[in-house]
């Protein structure tokens, strides 16, 4: 299906105490990659606005904290089946402010729906403990609320990464404060009108558009106590060294460049399109996409696979466009100068056409280089595209000498029919996330997402069981209603 782009100009407005409402700053434009075209426009949060909403939702949450979380969990219940019922238009305004193709949108919807139902769930398994430690006393912990928090999302999953901490960190009794992309912001407004409908009381989820001013006011604002954020290294460990100096919680995931072994007693077919369809994939914007191939012996016959595969995606339709045209410049820049150090080019994105009537969007194929050399640009650098940058290597120890010298740490797989071989690459991955036979390892719920190295500054995860004692906090309770008769140390 064909990505339906709005037909007039969205008016994108802050969500505060349930109500739209236009920020105070400057005015920015939101353009569809597609083709180009004005589809919306901003005014950005100035830092009186940051302040009054955040405010706002310090008024809100206390109320909200004393709420039963099965209560709490009603409003989750309604907020799921109201994106499941938009589900389809949702995802047609998603993937026209981000560029992704239809069934990339609604993809990324489901899998935000489904750590909302991990959220709906925590009313069953997380109800607390209490143990008697000695005679006559008790241990227990609560989980109670932080309190306001915050999350600042990138452009690439306009609906996915929020929903990745916003039913978990309503559902805990937090209010919660979101900051989009500047560059995907329309569709925060479906989301809100969402839980609007949905029952959840004005106050606790608060919109807050605009760019730099913004993140800024947010991360300083004294009612937020916890941050959360997903984007570049650079931008990610800004946050966490401004909001950690603030003494606030900050747990700001990074960039990446992942790593596929790829072994010859792997399946041709599985590894062609496992392969391919993870460097592709929302046209390589995204930071579990494939960007290194760590090619070990003679696996010539599975590349023919691949290649076979990502020459077969239609711009447009099975593959995406590029956020900006500054973007496809620096991506065709950095495949000239790969060219220029060596590198074969087996597929050659530059050459792609656009789609017809979208020949204004920012388009590029899929890109194939072979013979790239380890520390390269190519095989170093995250280029946030459809680029695959094939390093040859003699066997799995070199293979994985590569994979351990690059800075980041979100995701390396294997392709490969051996569970010995498997087990090797999980062991030396230097990575939070291992795939084995899988392109894109991204955990399912309640297995939380999370990388190491400098794609993650902060502890512990962003979603499933590992996020919760990141949106809450543990009160430990000790109790003794009388004297023992035999008392010790413990009582």
């Amino acid at each position: 299906m064909k990505v339906k782009i709005p037909s007039h100009v969205i008016n994108c407005q802050n969500f505060v105490n349930g109500q739209f409402q236009n920020a105070k700053g400057e005015k920015i434009d939101i353009v569809s990659p597609y083709n180009g075209k004005k589809i919306g426009e901003m005014h950005s949060s100035t830092k009186a606005d940051v302040d009054a909403a955040c405010e706002a939702a310090a008024i809100a949450q206390k109320e909200w904290a004393d709420v039963p979380m099965k209560e709490r969990t009603k409003v989750m219940f309604n907020f799921r089946n109201i994106l499941l019922r938009d589900l389809e238009e949702i995802a047609h305004l998603k993937s026209s402010e981000s560029g992704k193709c239809f069934a990339e949108g609604q993809a990324g919807l489901m899998k935000g729906i489904e750590v909302l139902e991990f959220a709906i769930s925590l009313q069953n398994m997380d109800i607390g403990g209490r143990v008697e430690v000695s005679r006559g006393v008790s241990c227990e912990y609560r989980r109670e609320p932080v309190g306001v928090v915050a999350n600042i999302t990138p452009f690439n999953f306009p609906a996915m990464v929020p929903m990745w901490t916003i039913p978990i960190a309503l559902t805990l009794g937090n209010a919660y404060i979101w900051k989009p992309s500047e560059k995907t912001p329309l569709t925060s407004l479906r989301i809100a009108a969402a839980l609007k409908e949905a029952g959840l009381p004005d106050g606790l989820f608060q919109v807050l558009q605009g760019g730099r001013e913004a993140v800024e006011a947010v991360i300083d604002n004294k009612n937020v106590k916890a941050i959360g954020f997903v984007g570049s290294t650079k931008i990610a460990k800004t946050v966490y060294d401004r909001g950690t100096q603030l003494g606030k919680r900050v747990l700001a995931l990074g960039g990446a460049k992942n790593h596929i072994v790829l072994l010859p007693d792997a399946t041709p077919d599985l590894a062609g399109v496992g392969i391919a369809d993870s460097f592709t994939g929302c046209a390589g914007q995204r930071c579990m996409a494939a960007s290194v191939l760590l090619a070990v012996g003679e696996v010539d016959q599975h590349i023919k696979k691949i290649i076979e595969r990502a020459s077969s995606m239609v711009l447009g339709e099975s593959m995406g466009a590029i956020i900006t045209k500054t973007q496809v410049e620096f991506l065709r820049s950095a495949i000239d100068r790969a060219e220029k150090a060596g590198a074969k080019i087996l597929l050659d994105g530059r050459k792609a056409k656009a789609p017809a009537g979208m020949e204004e969007g920012n388009w590029i194929g899929p890109t194939i280089l072979d013979n790239v050399q380890p520390g390269s640009e190519a095989a170093g650098i995250e280029l946030f595209g459809p680029i695959i940058s094939i390093v040859r290597c003699k066997d799995i120890s070199e293979a994985m000498k590569i994979e351990n010298s690059v800075e980041y740490g979100n995701a390396c797989s294997v392709f490969t029919q051996s569970g010995a071989l498997a087990e090797k690459v999980i062991r030396m991955a230097s990575t939070g996330m291992v795939g084995v036979n899988v392109g894109v390892p991204v955990p399912r719920e309640p297995f939380s997402f999370g990388g190491t190295n400098a794609s993650k500054f902060g502890h512990g995860d962003i979603t499933g069981e590992h996020s919760l004692d990141f949106w809450s906090n543990i009160k430990k309770v000790t109790v003794k209603w009388e004297k023992q008769n035999d008392n010790n140390w413990m009582s």
